[in-house]
């Protein structure tokens, strides 16, 4: 079956729509985990205090509060994303810090109409994998940056570098009989060969482009709190296992415990998980 594009927009808004609140739920893990990484995509965006930002596939927005911190009261963070119900969350984690200088904006990314050079500083936190045209993403996020301005982005290294998560999305494809995705297809994946990040911004235009790999394990007490984590959050493998029954579903996520179970150490559960993070420069 062809890819559709349409389609499968449609699909992850409504997944995103659907996880929204687990997601924010798990905030002090995406916090601890993805943190680090956080920090580096900032640096490398050149994100400092009174800058505007934009945050593209923002999610809860975690990443935009750091940035919103860092901009400070003369800067401004404008964090956009598919799904209205995910940028909610964003907007009221940002009430209750105080930050007033976030705000929001529901817009897809391949669709983005903002004012030509309105950005100081862009940053998408694991977004651009969902873009179907990545190509055009990019473009209308050159478009939005300021001459010299910065875009960095993080993404998943390659799948035997990010077992957490490429071993349940591989029982799942074996169990419910889905073929892998088809090269340039969207994907957890589809960006994390070295250089192939580096390489989409040099396509763009983006110059000075750089890259670097991050480290960033999943720590948790348990491969079942993995497990709970990912069935609360993930609401793309809950679509993988949209045509089986109950009870093929719950075998499917019990193999996945037992796959994940490999992790567990003395000391609780380290799920490998490799970040890529590129920035370029208008």
């Amino acid at each position: 079956m062809a890819f559709d594009a349409t389609q499968y927009k449609l699909t992850t808004r409504q997944q995103w729509q659907d996880a929204a609140e687990a997601w924010n739920a798990w905030g002090t893990l995406l916090g601890d985990w993805l943190g680090q990484a956080t920090e580096t995509m900032l640096d490398m965006a050149a994100i400092g205090p009174g800058i505007r930002v934009l945050d593209v596939a923002a999610g809860a927005g975690q990443q935009s509060l750091v940035a919103a911190r860092r901009v400070g009261p003369t800067g401004h963070v404008l964090a956009t994303d598919i799904s209205s119900n995910i940028l909610d969350f964003a907007a009221e984690n940002a009430r209750i810090e105080g930050l007033d200088n976030l705000a929001t904006l529901v817009a897809d990314g391949e669709a983005l109409d903002l004012a030509p050079e309105s950005f100081d500083a862009a940053i998408s936190r694991v977004g651009m994998i969902y873009f179907p045209d990545q190509q055009r993403a990019l473009a209308n996020i050159l478009r939005a940056l300021k001459p010299g301005g910065r875009f960095a982005a993080i993404v998943y290294g390659l799948p035997e570098k990010n077992g957490f998560f490429s071993k349940p999305v591989s029982i799942i494809r074996e169990r419910a009989k889905l073929p892998p995705p088809a090269p340039g297809q969207p994907g957890p994946f589809s960006l994390g060969a070295p250089g192939v990040l580096a390489e989409a911004l040099k396509q763009a235009g983006f110059r000075d482009v750089e890259d670097r790999i991050v480290d960033a394990p999943v720590l948790l007490p348990s491969a079942a709190e993995c497990v709970r984590f990912e069935r609360d959050s993930f609401g793309a493998l809950h679509q993988m296992l949209a045509q089986l029954d109950a009870e093929a579903r719950d075998a499917a996520w019990q193999a996945i415990a037992d796959a994940l179970s490999a992790y567990e150490t003395p000391n609780g559960f380290r799920g490998p998980c490799e970040l890529i993070i590129a920035a370029g420069t208008k």
